[in-house]
């Protein structure tokens, strides 16, 4: 198990990193998260939603995503508190203080799916939530200490060294626990580590003094693994490009943004800069726009009028940029949201941007399924046809409209997307990992610059994030006692 001393030290890249390794020694070998609190969600071949994070280990494994390996997903709701999903399907949004009151029937979940997942595999690698040592949640978590206990499984904690106060996090960490949790702690591993190696190495040897527990590696800090990564963190410390590419992608920033995985194959394209913005300067001076998911699709809408922003954005697209909305994007672009159960917020009826002539109405109904699509239409900017575009919906509401329709699923010209003049909107997750679909839709915006088709072809997303994947098994591998590692595994 890969426990860290808090949120975004790398345990997730670290058991994929793992499971590859592992997958490569001919194992059957499966990840497992109890709980996870993400944004960023994949929907699985059963139609449920997990952590995008356990569907790259899962990738990284070798193995079909499964509702079981991410048993219980929370998305934050804003004041409400969270939608809790139980093996994929939502229950209910509900406060903290609630979920923690249902303590033992969530675990009954958890438990069910470890069962589950480890009759199938030869070995889990499971991982972490936050800190083990949050001491006022000790006897109501569900997902660090409490599942180590269960399977007796060992552990290893990692720590940020970036962050400063490392071996004080680590020493803490484990000083907080119980002995017999404390006991499970078998080793530590150093991330995110720049500099002079050999200034490091005393206080490595001090902590297993002072603990018992060896340091098992140092990895080095890394910019860019060029993986999804799992929360809006990611968002905070993405670098600017440092050079002006022809090409620039706008993405809205949002306070409530999900699924910004969305957008990461741009970020491979030798001829796009991607920004992640909120400031007019950059929606007006950009060759696309892209309104992305949204946790709160209400909320950021609200929260996009009162900056102002709606009327710069409709600004850009009377001018002639094209706007795309993705899922709370493309409920965004329509004439109204209508809530009348008051499922995602207390407004009944609030206008959009009125880019689309289309009506999304919330019901309690959530849509998770993975589809293969066809254009149902002319995209704009998109040039030629495409069919067998794989995707994903994950959505509250129902979207109806006059718009021609943007795709055609299952046969049948739906909601799934609409086309107006120059903007479109999708439900479909996942749509700009189709490499093809991603090439067309760039050069089609090159062609309004009376640019050709870049030199380069078409980019392998898919490829690329196998090949990152393997990169990060071999740091693992150059930085770790993998010896000690097999060890702990029984191997």
């Amino acid at each position: 198990m890969i426990q860290g001393t808090g949120s975004g030290v790398g345990k997730s890249l670290i058991a994929a990193g793992l499971c590859r390794i592992f997958r490569d020694m001919g194992l059957r070998v499966a990840p497992f998260k109890a709980q996870n609190m993400a944004l960023n969600s994949f929907v699985t071949a059963e139609g449920g939603e997990i952590g995008t994070a356990q569907a790259t280990q899962a990738e990284a494994a070798g193995v079909v995503p499964s509702v079981y390996m991410n048993p219980i997903l929370l998305k934050a709701a804003g004041e409400s508190g969270s939608q809790v999903i139980v093996l994929g399907k939502v229950d209910r949004t509900m406060p903290a203080v609630e979920f923690y009151a249902l303590k033992e029937r969530f675990w009954q979940t958890v438990t069910h799916a470890w069962d589950r997942l480890a009759a199938a595999h030869e070995l889990i690698v499971i991982e972490g939530a936050g800190s083990p040592a949050e001491i006022n949640l000790m006897d109501s978590e569900i997902v660090n200490m409490a599942v180590a206990r269960h399977i007796g499984c060992p552990v290893i904690l990692v720590g940020d060294i970036d962050r400063g106060g490392v071996f004080a996090s680590l020493y803490g960490t484990r000083a907080l626990m119980g002995d017999d949790d404390a006991r499970l702690i078998k080793a530590f591993i150093i991330n995110k580590f720049r500099g002079d190696i050999n200034i490091l190495l005393p206080g490595n040897r001090l902590i297993e003094d002072r603990t018992g527990v060896p340091v098992i590696g140092v990895l080095p800090y890394v910019t860019d693994m060029g993986l999804p990564e799992e929360d809006g963190l990611a968002l905070e410390t993405r670098a600017r490009p440092a050079a002006h590419q022809p090409i620039k992608i706008t993405v809205l920033r949002l306070k409530y943004i999900s699924n910004f995985t969305d957008f990461q194959p741009f970020q491979y394209e030798p001829d796009v800069e991607l920004v992640i913005s909120r400031r007019p300067e950059d929606i007006l001076n950009t060759d696309l726009i892209i309104i992305p998911g949204s946790k709160n699709t209400v909320a950021d809408l609200q929260i996009l009028k009162a900056a102002k922003l709606d009327e710069i954005i409709k600004q850009a697209a009377k001018k002639g940029t094209p706007v795309i909305g993705v899922c709370g994007g493309y409920q965004m672009l329509g004439r109204a949201i209508e809530d009348p159960l008051h499922i995602e917020s207390a407004e009944t009826k609030i206008s959009g941007l009125c880019l689309l002539d289309t009506t999304t109405v919330f019901n309690e109904t959530k849509t998770t399924r993975q589809v293969v699509a066809d254009t149902a239409g002319k995209i704009p900017c998109v040039t030629g046809a495409h069919t067998a575009l794989r995707g994903y919906e994950i959505h509250m509401g129902q979207t109806t409209g006059t718009n021609p329709a943007a795709f055609v699923v299952g046969g049948q010209k739906g909601q799934d997307g609409a086309i107006g003049n120059g903007v479109w909107g999708t439900y479909l997750h996942g749509i700009f990992d189709n490499d093809e679909f991603r090439r067309d839709l760039i050069n089609g915006l090159r062609k309004r610059k009376a640019m050709p088709p870049h030199e380069s072809g078409i980019v392998s997303y898919a490829a690329l994030k196998d090949a990152a994947i393997d990169r990060l098994a071999n740091l693992l591998r150059a930085n770790l006692d993998m010896d000690f590692i097999y060890k702990l595994a029984g191997l």
